[in-house]
């Protein structure tokens, strides 16, 4: 990991927010941004973009922020949502909703690939954030560990399209229940099935 927090801290910037986005390619259920706001008395190791960590490396990178972070929150926008205003918009909206959860104001924000639309607060957009900064990496875990608990929720009540494995992403048994059932009123309708019908 890069020292982006560091670097600001020697700038007397101590509050700093990570944000990150998990489900934004997905095809069904919402896209949740996290916030984390470490604690640099209090280090995690292990820290590292969600995608790169097993279920079990998540789940503990979880707890130790859960315990050790400054604060952290989570925000998601729904997939009519998503129809109405687009994904981007709709991703922008989960990060806005994820710092006004925030207990602790953070000074300045770090956030994955994006500058976030309409808020007051100084950011800095790092490409690859969450393999390169840690509070990034952090946010990510902790959108991540959320998203897949409402997927494994939504896979016992919304049956049939194998959600609980596939997190609402296209997978191919995904794109075939689609086709076979049509969508529920929790898939992103302007979102298309690979190679086959709109919907």
């Amino acid at each position: 990991m890069e020292p982006f927090e560091q670097e600001l801290r020697e700038r007397g910037i101590h509050r700093v927010a990570g944000l990150d986005e998990v489900g934004r390619g997905a095809l069904f259920g919402p896209v949740l941004a996290g916030a984390v706001i470490l604690d640099p008395a209090r280090p995690i190791e292990g820290l590292n973009d969600s995608k790169k960590l097993s279920r079990a490396q998540r789940d503990t990178a979880f707890s130790a922020i859960d315990a050790q972070a400054l604060d952290w929150s989570v925000g998601l926008a729904s997939a009519p949502e998503i129809d109405r205003i687009n994904i981007l918009k709709a991703t922008h909206l989960a990060m806005r909703r994820a710092l006004a959860a925030l207990r602790v104001t953070p000074e300045h924000l770090l956030v994955d690939a994006l500058v976030v639309e309409e808020v007051d607060y100084a950011q800095t957009a790092i490409i690859r954030g969450d393999a390169r900064c840690e509070s990034i990496a952090a946010a990510s875990i902790m959108a991540k560990c959320a998203r897949d608990a409402l997927m494994e929720g939504y896979g016992r009540t919304v049956r049939g399209y194998g959600l609980a494995r596939n997190m609402g992403y296209g997978t191919e048994q995904h794109r075939s229940a689609i086709l076979r059932m049509g969508f529920s009123d929790l898939h992103r309708k302007t979102f298309r099935v690979q190679g086959s019908l709109p919907f």
